[in-house]
């Protein structure tokens, strides 16, 4: 018998549609991928679709438990009942497997029917939360441009009501970074004992320069690259590894990890889990990644 490797795929069944317009969210763009795509529900992924996804994707990984990850733009757009389903497929096609599923969300859509769902059905989410309100809402925002602070809050909070199990996803931007000490204590006293923090560096396209993307072969076999503008353009002169002024600086990036570190190190290892600084302790320490 061949054995099937595990394998990971991070599955987006709304595509890039989000309830928000983050300043510097690189993945709100691919709309423009598809211009035949008028509104959101055309981006839903249809039911057949879902069911042969649910069913290849365990029988082709001869392991006992296999994960699934959904992210976005925001999976809460496809509403509870798509994640009903979700969870029926699985036990539908679970052949004796066990079967996880983690959510990242961006928290502003949560309420008591989600934090049910999500506590019945051991759902890990992942929360996306830049910090204090003043860090927050410098460019996590909604379509109206308003801070989305108060959202978040209330969905953090929900998920610690109803015994949630969650982690904190921080974009480290260039304005975060100077604030190591203050997001880390925020994020301990708001319950997040497992931590991420993404670093933002985003290029900007000079002028002269259009993004491109690839799409499928066509029938003569060729893969055609369609123009397409890029979300940022730079003045003229500017170099093709400009970034953006929210960008973190290399060694900015190092120095907020690094106060960090040193908190966490004397006082919190065991108890707050980074997860950079876990990843390399269990190197180091003999057990792996």
């Amino acid at each position: 018998m061949v054995h099937t490797p595990a394998f990971h795929v991070m599955t987006k069944p709304i595509g890039p549609i989000c309830n928000l317009d983050c300043t510097y969210c690189f993945y709100l763009e691919k709309e423009k991928l598809y211009p035949d795509r008028k509104k959101a529900s055309d981006f839903r992924m249809p039911d057949a679709v879902l069911e042969t996804y649910v069913r290849d994707y365990i029988a082709q990984q001869d392991v006992p438990e296999v994960s699934f990850a959904w992210q976005g733009g925001e999976p809460t757009l496809m509403g509870l009942p798509f994640f009903e389903r979700v969870v029926e497929l699985q036990k539908q096609y679970a052949n004796g497997k066990t079967i996880t599923n983690a959510l990242q969300t961006n928290g502003t859509l949560v309420d008591d029917d989600w934090c049910r769902f999500f506590k019945k059905n051991s759902v890990l989410v992942g929360l996306s939360i830049d910090g204090p309100r003043e860090l927050h809402d410098r460019y996590r925002v909604d379509r109206q441009g308003r801070g989305t602070f108060d959202q978040v809050m209330a969905g953090l909070n929900l998920l610690r009501q109803h015994q949630v199990d969650f982690n904190t996803l921080t974009v480290v931007n260039r304005e975060v970074s100077e604030h190591p000490l203050d997001v880390y204590a925020f994020l301990k006293e708001h319950g997040s004992g497992f931590m991420q923090f993404i670093p933002l560096v985003e290029r900007i396209a000079p002028e002269s320069t259009k993004l491109t993307f690839a799409e499928p072969p066509q029938s003569d076999g060729v893969l055609h690259l369609p123009i397409i503008s890029g979300a940022q353009s730079a003045p003229s002169g500017v170099d093709a590894f400009a970034v953006t002024p929210w960008s973190v600086q290399p060694l900015q990036y190092g120095k907020f990890l690094a106060a960090i570190f040193d908190q966490w190190v004397l006082r919190d290892v065991g108890k707050t889990y980074v997860q950079i600084f876990d990843v390399m302790l269990g190197i180091w320490s003999g057990h792996g990644s």
